[in-house]
């Protein structure tokens, strides 16, 4: 934590226990989920006469908006924004990244299961994100024995170049790890591996509309079974579109291609 955010989470941690005891245990209902969670320490609690409570959604971005408009008026280019509980979550991500900690560790503390999910919570240059990832990796190699960086031998090198080679499709590339299969029976629009490239966005649009035209007929069948798959592929198409399309507006980082380590010769 900065100093700053460790001062705020001190205050409300004082207020709730100044009698002595610890922070109330609180139960708050999920509107989404429609369930009541397990009694937990909420720091945004407050007391309504002698009750206790979660401080509620609207009311939080009441708070945030009412801050806005109180900051606008002192700084003119601050008006007309508007802020929402997610996106501190956003600048605290970027704030972890730029601080030098790896995206995937990142990703693990904001409980996100895919690494691209927390690029797009990170306002920063790709670029920014290989450099920190890198740093970590370097770190890392320094201390783990030499002779497991021993130069690769023709067979291995082959090997490694042929799996890169395989993941060359139709729509893009697939981004499954090295030495792993296909765990999706190559279905590649449900995938969440691929990465489409943006010359293929036409492609997509056919596959669309060949979707909608089987939707269609499914419909007229009545075969619910394929209408509910026909969705959800068409959810998933839609959805690496848009993630195409944004990152063919991003500039390409250009990594270069890895050189092969040959043994050194024997004097």
């Amino acid at each position: 934590m900065s100093p700053e955010l460790f001062h705020v989470v001190a205050c409300l941690i004082r207020r709730h226990t100044r009698d002595g005891q610890p922070v109330p245990l609180l139960s708050r209902y999920d509107p989404h989920d429609k369930l009541w969670s397990t009694p937990l320490p909420f720091l945004f609690q407050r007391r309504i006469g002698a009750n206790r409570g979660v401080i509620g959604t609207n009311t939080v971005l009441n708070m945030i908006r009412r801050r806005c408009e109180a900051l606008g008026e002192e700084h003119p280019g601050f008006r007309d924004l508007h802020f929402t509980p997610h996106d501190f979550r956003r600048i605290f991500a970027t704030e972890l990244v730029n601080s030098g900690l790896p995206i995937h560790i990142g990703a693990a503390l904001l409980g996100h299961l895919n690494i691209q999910t927390t690029r797009g919570y990170v306002a920063v240059f790709n670029e920014d994100v290989i450099r920190h990832y890198v740093t970590h990796l370097d770190n890392r190699r320094k201390i783990r024995p030499s002779d497991e960086y021993r130069p690769a031998s023709t067979e291995e090198w082959d090997e490694f170049t042929e799996h890169f080679d395989k993941r060359k499709v139709e729509l893009g590339s697939c981004g499954r790890p090295y030495g792993t299969p296909c765990q999706h029976e190559h279905a590649c629009i449900r995938c969440p591996m691929l990465h489409v490239n943006p010359k293929m966005l036409a492609r997509l649009d056919e596959l669309e509309k060949d979707l909608l035209a089987r939707r269609d007929r499914a419909e007229r069948e009545g075969w619910a079974g394929e209408i509910e798959g026909l969705d959800l592929t068409l959810a998933l198409l839609r959805s690496k579109r848009d993630e195409s399309q944004r990152a063919a507006r991003r500039p390409a980082v250009d990594l270069g291609i890895p050189e092969r380590r040959r043994p050194q010769e024997s004097a």
